[in-house]
């Protein structure tokens, strides 16, 4: 399938998953979640979300109350966007923010020493 098309469908599934998120999933656990991207596999089969919450002591706990609740929002999804199959659902938590600030201390560390 086209890279194109494929991009297009991430950017749909991460606005629709965060809007189903803040608005319809009223799980405790599942409060602050940020979906960051999304990656659906060319055949529309699997998609892998990518998400960060606020309070990192909680990331594994609400992991599990998403992959829990992704058949919900599977659902969800289906009857908000016209695909002939909603792929599965995989929620990840994106490492991508503390690998950000941990390059940029190093950079200011960097900085302090010149």
């Amino acid at each position: 399938m086209n890279n194109i098309k494929i991009e297009r469908w991430n950017h749909i599934f991460v606005k629709e998953i965060s809007e189903i998120l803040s608005t319809e999933i009223k799980d405790e656990e599942i409060q602050f979640v940020t979906v960051t991207g999304c990656d659906i596999t060319s055949d529309l089969s699997y998609a892998k979300v990518y998400v960060t919450v606020l309070d990192d002591s909680k990331k594994e706990s609400t992991l599990k109350a998403l992959n829990k609740a992704s058949a919900y929002i599977r659902s969800e999804l289906s009857q908000r966007i016209e695909i002939r199959h909603t792929p599965e659902l995989k929620f990840l938590y994106d490492d991508s923010i503390a690998y950000g600030n941990k390059i940029e201390e190093i950079i200011e560390d960097l900085h302090e020493e010149q």
